[in-house]
């Protein structure tokens, strides 16, 4: 059933919230602290249980899947049990029976549950307390009471906290929630009865759009929590979302914690958090508190909680959920009031009362929390897993910390959340606090996957931010500050290029095994490269793909010109890429620049000296942290080649599963008609035609595992001619312009035999990228033509 690995006790860094914290714990309450607890949990938040845990003498057991052998939380733990026959959750770290076994065998005598996972599981805590174990959390009662948002709703109500207006009973059938949804009022939200972290919330603006929304939320929240019921709730328009941090004890009393505000949220997850709230007075804050402690007195609450309000722009607030765990945020309450969170878990579960009261708990300073995901934030946030080839974080200090999972070297599979880290600060105000986040980001590096570190930069930088003026809808309503992409400046390319050859002429680079292994690093094509040698160009691609030559002659050590010779843009056909128009070709650039000790660009131009840091992420993408504004340059890698395809190849961003499949092969489609719905890390994503057209494959089934960049589907574009084997274009009866027919004769094609390929429908030529005699792939483009109803000749 499990495998165990034993381990002396190593010596760790010990845990520090800030300076100034204080053990405010009486060892006059007589409670002995458990000697032995089990972690069911995995990433950074076994870790942070470790830690504490440590610093109380406490020894802890761990447990991973098969995907996690080596994970930093497996080797931080005195004892690590594999636990199940597969890294799935259901297969692993949500089978709660093997993980009961496994305390019971290491005489554990409580199990620590963590956030995701059983740690909202009222089964699992009522197994635990048959089996004699103590669950390091909520009563069952307590966790089933809240757990169910139809239930809670009506419990709030009735002990005077203000809900929101929705609907929270048991008739699912989908002309009910649709009946209730208009009597509600649109906009309106769906969110699952057993949700949480985003999953099963969808947004729904109009009646026609319930059907398809319900099914989406139904799905998704069964695959994550075994329940697909729904209930609907009011859609707030602009809202802000704040919760209150409540502990309560074995003896009746509840305290709260002041409260944090995480408004900024991509796909109903929370991206930047702090504390406190900006905005909030303190009778605000006082009616808040008192409403968070009236919800969890009304369970009888005890551990760690949290009441989440959602606030209307008049300061009303009215009450979403409470979540009967420790937070992912939890740690900028840590920060603001100088307490170890986790470690009043464990003494509470231990039997010990609250060791302060309401009073006593002071607000001090101000606390940023950034959650670090390896994910693309172009691509609507889907998780980018794979291999981190490079990690550097901040240096951690006082008032900052880096809670984290993983090291140099991990991977980030697509079974789990794809967090890399958290980034927490702190500071005397919010200004300053928020300058340090910026910092702190900025000297942040991760390579080899895809990560939101650019993008949280930007949010924290952005003025509207700066102000505190957040709401829900934050990053739709700046999304092209956010997610816009930023043109490159004349400057930016050649800090890049002078960085580049300095870093290559020192060497340093070349050190770096994770760059010099690979044969086709640039460092290697840069190999040679001499003081007052010929001017040579060096090739950059931006973000849109368009590709930027660069002429540079080193004149010394640190003297360089250089400038811009050509563009080569991504599309040809659409000319005109926004990422390149500021740029300047032929302008002359002199720069005096070398790399400094902390490993930035200090550069002269014209007599203005600044540093700019330039951050080699993996062998082929630079990061240039220039004037607030993150630009990313990657080198082209060789033999690089376009193939207009028409093809409609639609591939799996990431690892993961086929939930449902729409249509069939043969299929026509619709631009926007669903192909299929895909599921990795608990994300349920649709898929949808790019263009009107026929399926002509599909390589998987429901409930198929797919890897990473599998095809799944293809469409073939209607209007698209390609070729259906290797072969060659031996005859071409039209030119671009030309109006054709359908069944008009379009181009003559050689593979075994030759063969005449006909117009599929009405239209006018708009592409012919191959010429007569001309060698194609199968599946590339030969003709394409823009369908018309009506061709007059």
């Amino acid at each position: 059933m499990f495998r165990a690995i034993f381990r002396t006790r190593i010596k760790t860094k010990s845990f520090n919230v800030r300076s100034f914290i204080k053990n405010r714990f009486q060892s006059t309450q007589g409670k002995e602290l458990f000697r032995k607890i089990l972690i069911a949990n995995r990433g950074e938040i076994a870790c942070r249980v470790v830690r504490t845990a440590k610093k109380l003498g406490i020894k802890t057991v761990g447990v991973y899947s098969t995907a996690e052998a080596r994970a930093m939380h497996a080797n931080m733990t005195d004892e690590a049990y594999l636990i199940g026959d597969g890294p799935l959750p259901k297969d692993s770290y949500n089978r709660g029976d093997l993980i009961i076994e496994i305390a019971k065998a290491c005489n554990a005598q409580a199990i620590h549950p963590g956030y995701g996972f059983l740690s909202e599981n009222a089964e699992f805590a009522t197994q635990c307390k048959a089996a004699g174990i103590e669950f390091i959390g909520p009563s069952p009662d307590a966790i089933r009471s809240m757990g169910d948002k139809d239930v809670s709703k009506k419990i709030m109500s009735e002990a005077g906290v203000p809900i929101v207006p929705g609907y929270h009973e048991e008739d699912q059938s989908i002309n009910k929630l649709i009946e209730e949804a208009k009597r509600v009022g649109f906009p309106v939200i769906i969110k699952a009865v057993k949700g949480g972290g985003g999953k099963g919330m969808r947004i729904v603006e109009r009646s026609e759009d319930m059907e398809s929304a319900v099914y989406s939320s139904k799905t998704e929240a069964l695959s994550s929590f075994k329940d697909d019921r729904v209930i609907l709730e009011k859609y707030l328009t602009n809202p802000r979302h704040v919760e209150i941090q409540v502990f309560g004890d074995k003896y009746g009393n509840v305290v709260y914690l002041f409260e944090r505000d995480c408004s900024v949220q991509r796909r109903h997850q929370k991206v930047i958090e702090e504390a406190p709230a900006p905005g909030i007075t303190p009778e605000l804050r006082e009616k808040l508190g008192k409403a968070a402690v009236d919800a969890a007195k009304a369970v009888n609450y005890i551990g760690a909680g949290t009441v989440e309000f959602i606030m209307d722009q008049n300061q009303e607030f009215f009450f979403m959920e409470m979540n009967t765990r420790l937070q992912v945020e939890h740690p900028i309450t840590e920060m603001i009031t100088g307490l170890d969170l986790v470690e009043w878990q464990l003494k509470i579960a231990s039997g010990w009362e609250l060791p302060l009261k309401q009073e006593q708990i002071k607000l001090n300073g101000h606390a940023f929390e950034a959650r670090i995901y390896a994910e693309n934030p172009a691509k609507n946030f889907l998780p980018s897993p794979g291999v981190l080839k490079r990690l550097r974080a901040p240096t951690e200090e006082p008032n900052v910390r880096v809670e984290t999972g993983v090291v140099e070297g991990d991977t980030v599979t697509h079974f789990y959340d794809p967090m890399i880290a958290k980034l927490v600060v702190w500071d005397q105000n919010r200004n300053s606090a928020l300058d340090k986040i910026i910092h702190n980001l900025q000297n942040y590096h991760v390579g080899g996957l895809t990560t939101n570190l650019s993008f949280l930069i930007r949010v924290a930088s952005h003025p509207a931010f700066r102000k505190g003026s957040v709401t829900t809808s934050f990053i739709p309503q700046y999304h092209k500050d956010l997610l816009g992409l930023i043109p490159i400046s004349d400057e930016a390319i050649a800090f890049a290029t002078v960085y580049r050859i300095l870093k290559e002429n020192t060497e340093e680079i070349s050190a770096n095994n994770t760059l010099t292994k690979d044969p086709y690093s640039p460092w290697a094509n840069l190999s040679g490269f001499r003081v007052n040698s010929q001017s040579r160009s060096i090739l950059w691609e931006v973000e849109s793909g368009s590709k930027i030559e660069v002429e540079v002659t080193q004149k010394s050590p640190s003297k360089f010109e250089l400038k811009t010779l050509r563009f080569h843009e991504a599309d040809p056909e659409n000319p005109g890429d926004p990422l390149i128009s500021n740029l300047k070709i032929g302008k002359l650039h002199k720069i005096e620049a070398w790399i400094t000790e902390d490993g930035k660009l200090r550069s002269n131009v014209e007599g203005r000296q600044r540093s700019v840091q330039i951050s080699p992420e993996d062998s082929y993408l630079f990061r240039v942290y220039l004037d607030n504004q993150v630009f990313d340059l990657k080198v082209p890698k060789p033999d690089y080649k376009i193939i207009t395809s028409g093809s409609g190849i639609i591939s799996a961003e990431m690892a993961g599963h086929v939930e449902k499949v729409f249509v069939s092969v043969k299929s026509p489609v619709k631009k926007g008609d669903p192909i299929l719905s895909f599921l990795s890390m608990k994300i349920q994503t649709t898929i949808y035609a790019p263009f009107n057209g026929i399926v002509t494959k599909l390589n998987f089934k429901e409930g198929d595992t797919v890897q990473g960049e599998a095809v799944l589907a293809v469409v073939k574009q209607e209007g698209i001619v390609d070729a259906a084997a290797s072969g060659l274009v031996s005859k071409i009866f039209v030119s671009v312009g030309s109006q054709v027919k359908k069944g008009d004769p379009l181009f003559n094609f050689v593979d075994i035999k030759e063969v005449t390929e006909y117009a599929p429908v009405n239209g006018v030529v708009t592409l012919i990228p191959v010429k007569e005699g001309q060698s194609v792939d199968e599946g590339e483009v030969i003709v394409r033509i823009r369908p018309e109803v009506e061709i007059k000749k």
